[in-house]
């Protein structure tokens, strides 16, 4: 092909034209708006209750409008063994949320946008005061401590022991059943707050070392969840921060061995880690640890408000794609008409959309 050399009044008209190109091309512009797909804004606005009974699951299908409304698009539904299990009736709870209600759940959070997952406290929590909940109620040969403590005098919660052999296959059996119920694309495992591990009573776990037994604990749950049915898991972050090093304390880090288990376990679980204090200059440095070893990271808030306000600006500084957004718990059971209006999740729902206006 010819190439065109331009020569004489043409030079000029050519010369003239790609200074112009050269100036729109170089002046300072508005930056464009980043597509949705690449936005760095975080992801979730999310919402942790518990739903123990029929009434608390009627009340929570009444909110789901208004908590779309909030801007609320993940909900954690925490259930334990407060579901119509088929597969181990013997361990519902005495008025347990019916799979008809669970599925008026599914429908309006798909019709809404919602994220909706199941939680089964895992581990731990296996009591609260005086009642021991059904797991080791039927089966007392899972507990850790089989005998000791009547009543629960002196201690904050049982534990199962994961080192039974038997246990597994039953828990195995009510994860299936909350993922197939809730038509789940993840579960989250709790496990939070285990102070008895390792205990010197248990044939099985005394002696261990009790970061390598929660280790064990989180993998025997992930190698189900996730290798086996290739659904996402979420857990709390508490017992794999030492308390010590990070000055959260005893109940938002560890102080009995099980932190160094944040080195055992598979990156790709979500971990939601919850701190409901006012840190030292708003310092949270269980986010940046969190995400420097490569997990994902939802950083979690409760009723204190000037704590949530802090915990949620000291994480908008981390990038989005790995900070996914906050959750806010409340620990109680939904209210139809109040809910919506908890005073931290409005506060999280206006600082996330402030967020996201300013990019």
């Amino acid at each position: 092909m010819k190439k065109f050399k331009p020569t004489g009044r043409k030079l000029i008209i050519v010369s003239l034209l790609f200074a112009c190109v050269t100036f729109y091309n170089c002046r300072p512009r508005k930056p464009e708006a980043i597509p949705a797909a690449g936005r760095a804004e975080v992801k979730y606005l999310g919402l942790h209750v518990l739903v123990e009974n029929k009434k608390a699951a009627a009340e929570l299908i009444t909110e789901i409008p208004r908590l779309a409304r909030r801007g609320v698009n993940l909900l954690f539904v925490e259930v334990d063994y407060n579901y119509e299990y088929q597969s181990h009736p013997e361990l519902r709870g005495p008025d347990p949320v019916s799979a008809v209600q669970v599925k008026k759940l599914v429908s309006l959070c798909r019709q809404y946008r919602i994220r909706l997952i199941p939680e089964f406290q895992s581990f731990g929590h296996q009591s609260w005061e005086k009642k021991t909940f059904s797991l080791l109620t039927v089966y007392p040969q899972f507990d850790e401590t089989p005998g000791k403590y009547p009543d629960n005098q002196g201690i904050y919660c049982r534990s199962w022991c994961p080192l039974h052999p038997e246990l597994p296959d039953i828990i195995n059996a009510l994860y299936d059943e909350l993922l197939e119920a809730f038509e789940a694309d993840a579960l989250h495992v709790g496990m939070d707050e285990i102070f008895i591990i390792a205990d010197p009573d248990c044939p099985r776990c005394r002696g261990k070392d009790p970061a390598e037994l929660f280790a064990l604990a989180v993998k025997t749950a992930y190698d189900h969840i996730v290798l086996k049915r290739k659904k996402e898991m979420f857990m709390w972050g508490d017992r794999l921060l030492d308390g010590k090093a990070t000055g959260y304390g005893e109940w938002e880090a560890s102080l009995n061995g099980t932190h160094p288990a944040v080195d055992l376990i598979p990156g790709d679980i979500i971990i939601c880690d919850w701190h409901y204090e006012i840190m030292p200059d708003g310092v949270y440095p269980s986010i940046p640890f969190f995400l420097e070893k490569g997990f994902r990271v939802l950083p979690a808030s409760f009723k204190n408000e000037r704590a949530a306000a802090e915990l949620i600006d000291y994480s908008l500084q981390f990038p989005a794609d790995r900070m996914l957004g906050h959750l806010c718990t409340i620990w109680r059971q939904p209210e139809a008409g109040k809910t919506h209006k908890h005073p931290p999740l409005a506060l999280a729902a206006r600082r996330l959309r402030a967020s996201a206006q300013a990019l």
